[in-house]
């Protein structure tokens, strides 16, 4: 073990950082290039481009739980992280290098034409968002794995501003040099970041169940002891309204005529399968809220923060998805031209105060104020700034300074809810709670990919897109102010 590690130095907390932050690269890389390049190059429409951003998730709704659960159990290589961190980084090196040569990828397959190019951009962007989801996982469990609760939030907070200084790296990359340049230079950090440092982190052999009200055994101490379904079951409660509109968006794409869904009956603009989903999301939050069945205070908690946490990344992920499609149309004085450019450094304006924030402020107000009102407060500012884009982001420096706003709640977003809910969970089971967990990602990015895709390609004024985000952080700050933190 590294001198650095046995005493938790600051240059160790940010070696451990760097495999976490090969991953957050590649997807501010993704965040920063996909749309563009499926828009500009391939001539893809917003409709698609939604079809293209959905397909990561959709794995990542199987693979993140399950890679989660045979780390916690595999060891292997000299270690219970490193496998999948190092093969999920060579991975997304290689589906950077594929994204802005689908043409010669679709050569070598005898495909031609835009038909043929849809399919490829799903697969490569399949494969680029499930090695990032896979490896992600591993990633920020090995910062827990490596930390006691008192130093999680230390870790979880330097993680950020590492990846957090990358990430705008990234963003400064495509504003100078362009977004082909930053994916070539995605590839190397994605490859070089996973694989180097992890060889001088030295895993513990064993993970001990820290957490005094042990969520496993919250409710059903009858069910088998270690049982993955079992778990997921209880855990997955807050999300069960996207999890159904996810299995039907899934089944409708591939297998459901669209004439047959458009035939359906509709009421406020949804069809009954999807209104179905609001109502049993409704129901779901309010069994939640009120702790129905009685489940223990871990698991309620942990459910808690789920549910919050799903309204979040529906509207950052509006955000991510579709941005470009704001600044193109609706920003004053933008042409076709600078529209990337102004898409680029919006994201890196929101990254840099994500970069700065959490080492130099946010864990300071958490040591005094608790990181659960740190996180709600700064969810809540990031509502305000989607609000003030939605209201006056027409005018180019209001936009940018809205943007200070939403890089609050982003510097948090990022690092403190891993140190809240990593506190809640069996500590031996953290690579399966850590994907429990991006289940409350990866769910409300499918209603972002598909729904509000639909809902912002209707409309004229893109300007829904931050009134859908102002409205989805709204509810996630009033959900996170029923969190209570692990004292």
């Amino acid at each position: 073990m590294l001198e650095g590690q046995k005493k938790m130095s600051t240059w160790f907390y940010a070696l451990l950082s760097l495999p976490a932050t090969a991953m957050g690269f590649g997807l501010s890389v993704q965040i920063s290039a996909l749309s563009w390049i499926l828009s500009t190059k391939y001539g893809l429409s917003i409709g698609d481009i939604g079809i293209v951003w959905a397909a990561g998730p959709i794995a990542g709704i199987i693979a993140q739980p399950i890679v989660g659960a045979v780390s916690d159990k595999l060891w292997f290589m000299g270690g219970r992280r490193r496998p999948w961190i190092i093969f999920g980084g060579l991975l997304t090196g290689l589906m950077l290098l594929a994204l802005p040569n689908l043409e010669i990828v679709q050569k070598m397959l005898g495909m031609e034409g835009a038909a043929g190019l849809l399919p490829i951009a799903v697969c490569v962007a399949l494969t680029l968002d499930l090695s990032i989801n896979v490896s992600f996982n591993p990633t920020r469990s090995l910062v827990a794995d490596c930390t006691t609760q008192e130093q999680r939030s230390k870790g979880y907070t330097w993680m950020q501003t590492v990846s957090g200084t990358c990430g705008v790296l990234a963003y400064l990359i495509a504003v100078l040099w362009g977004n082909e340049t930053l994916i070539y230079v995605g590839m190397a950090i994605a490859v070089l970041f996973t694989i180097v440092p992890i060889f001088f982190i030295e895993e513990p052999r064993e993970l001990s169940a820290e957490s005094s009200d042990d969520a496993v055994k919250s409710v059903d101490t009858a069910a088998p002891k270690g049982s993955i379904i079992k778990d997921m079951n209880n855990a997955v409660l807050p999300l069960y309204g996207f999890l159904v509109y996810g299995i039907y968006v899934i089944v409708a794409k591939l297998f459901i005529p669209a004439d047959i869904i458009a035939s359906m009956p509709h009421y406020f603009g949804l069809n009954a399968v999807e209104l179905a989903c609001v109502a049993i999301e409704i129901v779901a939050l309010l069994l939640v809220l009120t702790n129905t069945f009685k489940v223990k205070e871990d698991m309620h908690e942990f459910q808690k923060i789920l549910l919050a946490h799903s309204f979040t990344w529906w509207g950052v992920q509006t955000m991510n998805v579709y941005m470009f499609f704001y600044v193109a149309n609706v920003i004053s004085g933008i042409d076709a031209g600078s529209a990337q450019t102004v898409n680029s450094m919006a994201f890196l304006v929101r990254d840099l105060i994500g970069a700065l924030l959490p080492v130099l402020v946010l864990n300071v107000i958490a040591a005094k104020k608790g990181m659960a009102h740190t996180h709600t407060g700064a969810i809540l500012a990031m509502a305000l700034g989607y609000g003030i884009i939605y209201f006056c982001g027409a005018n180019i420096y209001t936009f940018f300074v809205a943007l200070v706003i939403v890089g609050i709640g982003w510097a948090s977003l990022v690092s403190l809810p891993f140190a809240i809910m990593s506190s809640r969970v069996d500590q031996s089971k953290m690579g399966l709670y850590m994907g429990i967990f991006n289940l409350s990602v990866v769910l409300p990015q499918l209603v972002a990919s598909f729904k509000m895709g639909e809902v912002i390609d209707a409309a004229e004024d893109k300007s829904i897109i931050f009134a859908i985000c102002a409205i989805c952080l709204l509810i996630s700050g009033i959900l996170w102010i029923f969190v209570k933190e692990k004292k």
